[in-house]
């Protein structure tokens, strides 16, 4: 069974040495969804606690949350950012049991421009 959450943070990035305004400093609200897949426990009923997920999530996002993500991941690129994300969600999902697996994550930047990795 799948289930997913939405969250949202902030963070400022340039991409030097790109043709564009990009290049400069500039910010972002950050969309995250993010789809989860396992078996119902049934000891809870859950597939995975909504509340757990999303504190997984907050965990994430606290270290990209108002940073300059420059200092975190050298050429912040959205797909830079969402395989940052995907693998840090991974090592949280890790020792769950029963096993959770991620399906997918998509990150929106702004309003109309996302990237997803499954």
């Amino acid at each position: 069974m799948k289930l997913g959450v939405v969250t949202h943070f902030d963070a400022a990035h340039s991409l030097p040495g790109y043709e564009g305004k990009c290049r400069n400093v500039h910010g972002h609200t950050y969309t995250l969804e993010v789809i989860v897949e396992g078996k119902v426990n049934p000891k809870t009923n859950f597939v995975l606690d909504y509340t757990e997920l999303k504190k997984i999530l907050g965990e994430v996002t606290d270290n990209l949350d108002h940073t300059y993500l420059n200092d975190l991941l050298g050429y912040p690129t959205c797909e830079k950012i969402v395989t940052y994300i995907k693998e840090e969600i991974i090592k949280k999902l890790s020792p769950k049991k029963p096993p959770i697996k991620l399906i997918s994550v998509k990150l929106w930047e702004g309003k109309g421009k996302w990237v997803m990795i499954e």
